[in-house]
This record gives C-alpha cells, structure tokens and sequence, in this order.
C-alpha cells in the first residue's frame, strides 16, 4: 500500500485520503490502484456503510501525475486506472467526497459517480482534456451532460472552464459549498456517519434505484473514451501540450 493514499476504517465509514502533499496530490498508477482496490474490497465488508474520498484541508487532487502517465500509458480496462473507475462507477456503498482546493481532470469527474459532494467555497473544478490535447473520461461526456445540461457540460468540457466550489454548488454540480478547510472534510464526515447509522439494505437499495441504468451506460462510455484517450496520448498534439503543461507546472512543484 502506497504512503500516498490513507486508509481508515472507523464507525462503519472508509476513509480514503490523498496524502502527496509535495505534488499536490497528483494521482500516480499505484494510488489508483489502492483507491480501487480499497473500494472493491468495501464491496463485501459487511461493516463498512458508506465510503469518503478526500485529499486535504488544502488540497483535492491536481490531476493525474502527468510524467507517470506519460510513462504509464493506458494499457486496457484492466490498468490501475480503469480498476479504479469501475470501482466508482458501480461502488453499492455510498460515495462522499471532500473537496478542497484544486480539483482538476479526473479531480472533478470521479465526482460525478459520488453520492454527497461536499466542496470548498473557493474550490477550483476543472476539466482541461481538450486544453491538453486529449479527450473526457471517467464517463463525464456521458454524465455530465446529463447532470447539467449540454451547454454547460459543453462549456466545462470543450473550454476547459475553472469553476469556483460555490459555482460547481449553484450548477448542481456538488451538495453544499464550505468555507475551506477542515469545515469540509467535517461536512463529509458527518454525512458518512448519518449513512451508517441507517439500514444498509435500504440504503443501497435506494441508491441502485437513484442510478438505475447510469452506471450501465457510464461503464460502456467509458470504454469508448479510455480508446480514444489512449490514441490520443500517443499523439503529437498531446505531447506537446502535456510537455507545455510539465515544464509550466515545475515551479509548482519543486
């Protein structure tokens, strides 16, 4: 288990953290894997009610860490990438996500498979796939349409739009916006112990009810977008925004 990712189970909640502070917890092939595999395993822990996915009091996720994805790049529906989108997008157990600071890329679309959003005023979604040269994925062409309506999904996409926590609030694209810090990750806490405390049964139940038939289609949009993002990864238009976007991120980082 990488000391990236933080694992607590307690009072019937799974705890997942991101913990690369010095990267702004950029997601690497092994924190993908642990998420996803941690999520699986939840699926038969009998004792484990509801499920957080949570960075920082400072921090969600930048993103993907870009050098090891270059390196690392998509090899199929059984990557650790793709081991931990299924996780998501067919979890039973209630996903509750904590969001402070920068959310990018797959740091806004994993959101679209969580139940309860809980983000920072001053959060900052965005889904830069087009700027980068590549495609949505997480199933977000699908999901976010749907979510929001096309010409916002369309603005968020193809612009690469930054929206502000409060913003993501009033597009009914999180639950309730914070002040930033721990009062988020509080908010998140609090609403997974509410979960637990309720009959399991009925609460998967109704949340297979709420998603009768998204998760099926995500999981197939899914599929369609890992093939054209893999093709485009290796592409010249790609590369050359991804090196654009590292050498820009060096000052951030070292």
């Amino acid at each position: 288990m990488s000391d990236h990712l933080l694992i607590e189970r307690s009072q019937g909640v799974l705890t997942l953290t991101l913990n690369r502070a010095d990267k702004k917890n950029a997601l690497t092939r092994e924190m993908y894997g642990d998420m996803g595999d941690a999520i699986a395993a939840a699926e038969s822990d009998q004792s484990i009610r509801a499920i957080i996915i949570q960075g920082s009091a400072d921090c969600f996720t930048s993103g993907n860490d870009v050098s090891d994805f270059i390196k690392n790049e998509r090899t199929g529906t059984d990557s650790p990438v793709y081991r931990f989108l299924k996780a998501v997008c067919h979890a039973s157990k209630p996903l509750i996500a904590a969001v402070n600071g920068p959310a990018v890329g797959i740091g806004t679309t994993m959101l679209l498979h969580c139940d309860l959003i809980y983000v920072a005023q001053n959060a900052r979604l965005k889904m830069p796939f087009v700027n980068l040269g590549l495609c949505p994925e997480a199933g977000s062409s699908f999901l976010l349409p749907r979510l929001l309506g096309h010409p916002r999904a369309a603005e968020l996409l193809l612009l690469g739009e930054e929206i502000s926590g409060t913003r993501a609030c009033e597009i009914g694209l999180a639950n309730q916006a914070l002040p930033a810090g721990q009062a988020v990750l509080d908010a998140a806490r609090a609403a997974a112990l509410r979960i637990a405390e309720l009959p399991p049964s009925s609460v998967q139940l109704t949340k297979r009810l709420i998603r009768s038939g998204v998760s099926r289609t995500a999981d197939e949009v899914m599929e369609t977008e890992g093939d054209h993002f893999a093709k485009l990864l290796s592409g010249a238009e790609a590369k050359e925004a991804l090196t654009a976007f590292m050498e820009k991120r060096k000052p951030v980082f070292n």
